[in-house]
């Protein structure tokens, strides 16, 4: 199937046609579907935007953290939800939004030790599917591949939007290796994870709320895992303050990879029949500040706990560098009502012994 086909371009113009708002995300391999869908006339229906980030620096500012391996189905997934979650704030709320990220290895000006490949990944109101290729090796060129994975972009965006196109497949030969696969619905776990929220509730029977009232009481941490001394503070805090508490788990970090839905998930079921759980997405350094400003005008405040730190000394309030301007917001719980020197990082570390022995 040639670009300048009849049928190639009848299935753009459908494409254009079908209502569907589009973003794309290519790591170069295959950003020839870019002006594929452009070389058609009117593309603006349908395209908002599309990013290459290429270089390894720009691919990670662009996800926000760095992929273990750059071209793999789950980076794809991840470029594909990145940017729906970046184009749902550059078009109306009820538009019907597709966002698709596809990532190639192919033919370079160096041998390849690995496979030649591609994945391609989207993500629309109904879900999350992708498709990962193995080419033969040799049989193709640079521009040969380079065509290849174009078209099978626009086939698998048409798709997306709901076009009867041809499966990415049909453009491969008998020892070429595909497999596509449907992830699932898009969750609201997975709408926090790529940005599209920044706070979900979740009650002790697994409901979740959008829009659920601020807890009066909030414990931060990573709960990994949860253990008697969470249980232990979580009790202090409720009577020192008198009121119900919740725990928050912050699915991004400004330091930290972030969460994956499977980890989220895991440390979620700690808390099933427990506790309400708050899932926010992390503020960075400079958002502390903000945030510490907009907690001080609430006439919120937090209690500080003592702990034991990496090498046995015991750490209190006095021992935290709290900006002058915010130090009355923080007041000490007494070592007598509350000390546990366990922490999560000992018991990980146990677990890891164990499993090695």
């Amino acid at each position: 199937m040639s670009p300048s086909d009849a049928a190639w371009q009848q299935l753009i113009s459908t494409l254009h046609a079908s209502g569907r708002k589009a973003a794309l995300a290519i790591t170069g391999g295959g950003s020839g579907a870019v002006g594929e869908l452009l070389r058609v006339p009117g593309g603006s229906r349908l395209l908002i935007e599309a990013q290459v980030p290429y270089d390894a620096l720009a691919l990670a500012t662009f996800l926000g953290f760095a992929p273990a391996q750059a071209c793999s189905s789950d980076t794809a997934i991840a470029m594909a939800q990145t940017v729906r979650a970046r184009a749902t704030r550059l078009v109306p709320a009820c538009t019907d939004l597709v966002g698709l990220g596809a990532t190639a290895a192919l033919v370079s000006d160096r041998p390849r030790k690995g496979e030649h490949r591609f994945h391609i990944a989207f993500a629309n109101s109904a879900g999350i599917a992708h498709c990962t290729c193995v080419l033969a090796k040799g049989r193709r060129d640079r521009a040969a591949e380079e065509d290849l994975v174009s078209r099978a972009i626009v086939l698998s965006l048409a798709r997306a939007c709901g076009i009867a196109a041809p499966s990415p497949r049909s453009l491969l030969d008998a020892d070429d290796h595909y497999a596509e696969t449907v992830v699932a619905a898009v969750d609201t776990i997975d709408q926090l994870l790529v940005g599209e929220l920044d706070r979900i509730t979740v009650q002790p029977d697994g409901q979740i709320m959008l829009s659920a009232p601020q807890p009066f009481v909030l414990f931060p941490g990573s709960f990994n895992p949860m253990h008697e001394g969470h249980v232990l503070l979580a009790r202090v805090a409720e009577e020192l303050r008198q009121q119900p508490l919740a725990f928050e788990i912050a699915v991004t970090n400004v330091d930290k990879p972030p969460l994956a839905g499977e980890t989220v998930r895991h440390r979620l079921a700690q808390f099933a029949w427990k506790s309400p759980v708050e899932l926010t997405r992390a503020p960075t350094f400079l958002q502390m500040h903000v945030a510490l400003e907009e907690i001080a005008n609430a006439g919120s405040s937090f209690l500080v706990a003592v702990r034991i730190d990496a090498v046995g000394r015991v750490r209190a309030l006095n021992d935290i560098p709290v900006p002058r301007r915010y130090a009355d917001l923080f007041s000490e719980i007494p070592e007598h009502r509350f000390r546990v020197d366990t922490s999560s990082s000992e018991i990980r570390a146990r677990r890891r012994a164990v499993g090695n022995s």
